[in-house]
């Protein structure tokens, strides 16, 4: 009993900071950090950087662009360590209801916070909540065959994806504009496109991100020998990553993040899976896990929390109530907007952050 709940209770520091890293780069977007650094150093030294906080607009790949796929596939690494946690002390269709229950109010919550962000009420399916719903029940359904048959399920989805994209519009699958096949489905579905091209159906290539995950997180759990572990991870991390990128240049697919091209799954993955790599080996394996990390750390313990409260409260309210401090007493001093801005956003990252610091050392956790 002593060794099953050794197994059951089993974590990993890396992929909670991994998790929170993700988390508080998404809350620093909302906080407001990414546009104001971008407007502070247009023009600049630095511009290049701020850059990466944001989409690219079509074809290429950008740091911002592996976000979701990092959120994606960390919540399939998670599953396995989450499934095992509750077989231990329930049954398995306690299990189904609640996935069933976690991806309805995954649904949900992506369906309301484009609410919040049209001030009306509008029916759009775009959020990365909406998403992350169809994927862990496609992941979910499989996740008890083989590795094998899960990888091979995975490419089925990015093959799928581009039978669909390609057959639909022969001449220019891929060509931006609402002419392809994820707007003809938005129209379907919602009556209406997405103005930067974010396509619904994103979820059948993404699947992929948070299989991939599950794969990985079954052979973290597994009690093969470190080494074993890591290998596997680096081969064929390199090897979608470099695929992906070879489909972009010999013009096969293009990268493009908002469509979610099976390029674009292939190099975003194959960063994911590197990324987790680097982090196993680095903290959980050499033991490299200083108290600061817990910076990251601890905002991933309260992650669609943290997302949902600085995607609406957070966003509407602090980020003024930030600016009435920060403006009150830089202003005076003749700082610029653009400054006084990235204070601000900083300010009210450092509440978000708080808030889930406060809540991990109280032990509160908001589970879906």
């Amino acid at each position: 009993m002593s060794q099953l709940a050794s197994n059951v209770s089993k974590r990993l520091f890396s992929l909670d900071v991994f998790r929170g890293l993700t988390m508080f780069l998404l809350i620093a977007e909302a906080a407001g950090f990414h546009h104001n650094f971008g407007e502070l150093t247009e023009g600049t030294a630095f511009s290049g950087l701020a850059l990466q906080l944001e989409h690219h607009p079509w074809n290429g790949l950008r740091f911002w662009d592996l976000i979701q796929p990092f959120f994606m596939f960390i919540v399939g690494v998670a599953m396995p360590f989450s499934l095992r946690k509750r077989l231990a002390v329930g049954s398995h269709g306690e299990v189904n209801k609640h996935i069933l229950r976690r991806c309805f109010l995954l649904f949900a919550f992506g369906v309301l916070l484009h609410c919040v962000y049209s001030h009306a009420l509008v029916w759009e399916l775009w959020n990365v909540l909406v998403q992350l719903a169809f994927t862990i029940l496609i992941a979910y359904a499989i996740m008890q065959l083989p590795n094998k048959i899960q990888i091979a399920i995975s490419i089925g989805l990015l093959l799928l994806t581009e039978i669909l994209y390609r057959a639909y519009n022969p001449e220019a699958p891929y060509a931006q504009g609402h002419e392809s096949f994820g707007a003809y489905i938005d129209m379907l579905i919602m009556g209406k496109v997405n103005d930067g091209y974010w396509v619904f159906v994103n979820f059948i290539p993404t699947a992929a991100h948070t299989i991939w995950g599950v794969v990985c997180g079954r052979i973290l759990l597994s009690n093969v020998p470190v080494k074993e572990k890591l290998k596997p991870f680096l081969i064929w991390g390199g090897a979608i990553l470099i695929l992906g990128f070879a489909m972009d240049w010999l013009h096969i697919t293009p990268i493009i993040k908002r469509i979610a091209t099976s390029s674009f799954t292939l190099a975003s993955g194959g960063f994911a899976i590197l990324t987790l790599t680097l982090f196993y080996w680095a903290i959980d394996i050499k033991g490299n896990n200083p108290s600061w990390l817990r910076i990251f750390s601890v905002v991933g313990t309260n992650s669609i929390f943290i997302y949902l409260f600085a995607e609406t409260v957070g966003a509407q309210w602090f980020r003024g109530f930030g600016m009435i401090w920060t403006d009150g007493l830089l202003g005076p001093l003749g700082l610029s907007e653009q400054v006084i801005a990235v204070v601000n956003a900083l300010l009210v990252l450092f509440i978000f952050w708080y808030i889930t610091y406060f809540l991990d050392r109280h032990k509160v956790y908001f589970k879906v």
